[in-house]
């Protein structure tokens, strides 16, 4: 088991139409707030009777949200604009992005398919930088949590 954790063993990217990078890694630029990967919706819908009984109902919504917290000096801010802009120009390559993260440290994986921009993020003009928020919509989400020791597997 690894008993320590580190953004630095975290490597994720973006691949679609009209480009792809790396969205982490050396001087990429990632905030403090990282990478967040949300479920869309609960797997599980419970209905109770009337009489207490109790049926379980399981979603096969795979979907979720992928936000990625950027410092505004961040160069991957500006490859991800650009690919946004190319992408909003037509359907045909709108919602067409695959984004990946993987732990190399602990062997977790999450491969997010049929991903979308959510929209551009907030533009703040402020004393200090800041961050750039960019969210994702994506049509699938698979997720496996490794076992600590990728080497051994």
């Amino acid at each position: 088991m690894g008993y320590a954790y580190s953004f630095l063993d975290v490597h994720a990217a973006i691949s679609g139409p009209g480009g792809n990078f790396p969205l982490s890694g050396d001087r990429a630029g990632i905030a403090q707030e990282g990478l967040t990967i949300a479920p869309t919706g609960d797997k599980n819908v419970m209905l109770v009777g009337a009489d207490g009984a109790v049926m379980h109902s399981l979603s096969a919504d795979a979907s979720g949200s992928i936000t990625v917290n950027l410092l505004r000096n961040s160069p991957v801010n500006r490859l991800l604009q650009n690919l946004y802009n190319y992408q909003a120009q037509s359907s045909v390559n709108w919602g067409r992005n695959t984004i990946t993260v993987r732990d190399v440290a602990r062997g977790d994986t999450a491969t997010c398919q049929e991903v979308a921009f959510a929209k551009a993020p907030d533009k703040v003009f402020a004393k200090e930088g800041g961050t750039l928020q960019w969210t994702f919509h994506a049509g699938k989400i698979e997720v496996q949590i490794g076992s600590g020791t990728p080497e051994l597997e």
